[in-house]
């Protein structure tokens, strides 16, 4: 028979309110909440460890629930208030995963292609904007995505939302921006900077060869430490009154240019 929880005073749910609200408890307890059909099914293909499903019947029905039991997962049927004090959002169609995050350390990054396509982006801060980077990640099928100094927690409710899941479908790295510039000169991997200093267009590089497209903040750019070590900066010519775009739209113009020339390679 399906457990039920249909309290809101619920030990249990209580502690999965603190792992939703609190960056401290997820770190604390390697633990943290998917919402989401689509959401839950990227962690699965992932191969993240999903310990519990909770699920609402009226949106999720219990056939649903249990075809994910294969996976050695308990099941758990919950009421609309416990499910309303759980999920980020109204509409996340009724089922919400507990999974165990996975270590996101340099070190243990494998990149498997000799000439592997990488995003940097330094000290992110807006999870909408970490979301719509890992978006464009996926959608480029990049080799990583390292994120240096990391302001935010990736398992972030609104930074798994605004993914829209890319968050499990990437492979996502973490360092400091000394350890990351180390880490891609070991490996012989071009460093492509965004920055308005002594930069040169962007689609006149080649990024055929081992290539890092790094970017920094909209408020401060990328650090002096980037740029001293950069093999090249670059620059998207603006045509309009302003000189910048948002960092999620900018990587994307940078990547995909990158993704075009090595289709034509």
């Amino acid at each position: 028979m399906t457990k039920q929880i249909f309290s809101t005073q619920n030990s249990y749910i209580k502690q999965l309110v603190q792992l939703k609200e609190k960056s401290r408890e997820r770190k604390k307890s390697g633990l943290f909440l998917i919402e989401g059909k689509r959401e839950v099914s990227l962690a699965i293909k992932s191969n993240y460890k999903i310990e519990t499903i909770l699920f609402y019947p009226e949106l999720f029905s219990i056939s649903e629930a249990e075809s994910l039991q294969h996976h050695g997962i308990e099941i758990i049927e919950i009421s609309h208030d416990v499910f309303k004090k759980l999920a980020h959002r109204e509409t996340t169609e009724g089922v919400l995963a507990v999974a165990k995050s996975k270590d996101h350390s340099l070190k243990d990054l494998k990149l498997t292609d000799k000439k592997p396509l990488i995003l940097v982006a330094e000290a992110p801060e807006k999870p909408g904007n970490i979301g719509a980077l890992l978006r464009t990640a996926d959608a480029a099928n990049l080799d990583a995505v390292i994120i240096a100094n990391p302001k935010t927690d990736l398992y972030n409710p609104n930074i798994i939302r605004s993914s829209v899941g890319c968050v499990f479908t990437n492979t996502v790295a973490m360092g400091s921006t000394t350890e990351i510039i180390q880490f891609l000169k070991t490996n012989n991997i071009n460093i492509y900077c965004a920055a308005l200093q002594a930069s040169v267009t962007y689609d006149f590089q080649d990024f055929k060869k081992p290539s890092a497209i790094v970017v920094g903040t909209e408020a401060t750019g990328l650090s002096n430490e980037w740029l001293q070590n950069s093999t090249q900066n670059i620059i998207i010519p603006m045509q309009g009154e302003i000189d910048s775009m948002n960092v999620s739209v900018a990587a994307g113009i940078l990547i995909f240019e990158a993704v075009r020339q090595r289709q034509n390679n």
